[in-house]
């Protein structure tokens, strides 16, 4: 059984939509799936329409209480079953504070367990805390959405941090499988830009020591599509929902390419696009070089780079980045910058007007 976590601590970056759809698309090419809700928040569990308030058995008690994965499961598809979470689950790790191997309670629920299923994935919660490590200290694989955002790279390096402390001290299997990004836009400068930065990030890192070493940035993107909105109030996956939907299209196009991945290119055979500091452009975010340890985080390795104005981001994808836009004038001001009206020009002179000059004496007689 293949068991992945899908992670990343900072909320909004499609964690739960890509579980819920992902599963369910798993589900319809013939495996069998289960997905485990790690969340106080109980997304998933909604999601599926299941009303926390009526779970009798939930991953809460499966991790204090003793349950097993067969006392809590609720089939919500065909070849689909999901573990439920409560709002007693902010409670775990307060709970289990002194619990010896309390990272590793799930692990060892499925070991003894072994549960009939193919896939298993982990929805966890945005943040790093014990629920967290109890997902990657029973997962194989790693899966992290990403939003083609700056401000969501900040936090990829301390995510790969705590994958490679994992990886060292509780659970030397783990590695990343890849990234996904959600909530794509392609007709944006700065998707395309955080793609390819990303995308040559984990191929520098091709073969490597590293848990990512072997990670990809998948092919498929998860375009912006309202009705990935949407299908949660209906307690139903996208495919369920509006299944020729541009969200069930991708998600289907996904789980093809998670069971069947194409070979992993080498890194010297990736083809990036011209940064945005080849064409004059301020807004880059170019990834750093592939430390041996993710110890120092790519938000951090970045602050050797220029800063950037987060008016700039706002407005990336209208900023003209073409290296055939004709040449500034001299003197022309850059329009993506506030500047101050000109001062009116100084007769040449051997006094400096500029400086402010004392009134005439006086003549003498």
């Amino acid at each position: 059984m293949r068991i992945i976590a899908v992670l990343n601590q900072k909320g909004g970056v499609g964690k739960t939509t890509t579980v819920a759809n992902l599963g369910s698309a798993l589900a319809r090419r013939g495996q069998k799936v289960c997905l485990v809700d790690l969340d106080p928040q109980s997304n998933l569990t909604m999601h599926f329409g299941v009303d926390p308030a009526e779970v009798k058995t939930s991953t809460y008690d499966l991790l204090t209480g003793g349950a097993t994965f067969a006392q809590a499961a609720v089939a919500v598809e065909d070849n689909l079953t999901l573990l439920p979470a409560v709002i007693d689950l902010a409670a775990a790790e307060v709970e289990l504070a002194a619990e010896v191997g309390r990272e590793q309670i799930l692990r060892g629920h499925l070991e003894k367990e072994n549960p009939p299923y193919d896939l298993m994935l982990l929805d966890c919660p945005p943040s790093l805390g014990l629920l967290t490590l109890n997902a990657l200290a029973a997962a194989g694989e790693v899966l992290i959405p990403l939003q083609p955002h700056f401000l969501a790279l900040q936090g990829l390096g301390r995510l790969l941090e705590t994958v490679e402390l994992v990886n060292k001290r509780i659970n030397p299997t783990l590695k990343v499988n890849g990234v996904v990004f959600c909530m794509f836009e392609s007709g944006t400068k700065l998707a395309g830009e955080v793609v390819e930065d990303v995308r040559s990030f984990f191929a520098q890192a091709h073969g490597g020591p590293t848990p990512w070493s072997a990670a990809r940035v998948f092919q498929t993107r998860i375009r912006r599509n309202i009705k990935l909105a949407e299908c949660p109030s209906y307690g139903s996956s996208i495919l369920k929902y509006e299944p020729s939907s541009n969200g069930a299209k991708d998600y289907l196009d996904l789980a093809e390419e998670f069971l069947n991945p194409p070979a992993v290119v080498p890194a010297g055979q990736v083809k990036t696009a011209p940064s945005a500091s080849q064409h004059g452009h301020a807004n880059s975010v170019t990834m750093p070089p592939v430390q041996e340890s993710a110890k120092v985080g790519l938000a951090e390795q970045r602050s050797t780079q220029p800063a950037v104005s987060a008016a700039e981001h706002v407005h990336a994808e209208s900023v003209a980045a073409s290296s055939d836009a004709p040449p500034a004038e001299p003197g022309q001001a850059d329009d993506d910058v506030a500047t101050l009206p000109d001062a009116p020009a100084s007769e040449p002179g051997p006094a400096d007007d500029s400086a402010a000059a004392p009134p005439d004496a006086p003549a003498t007689e």
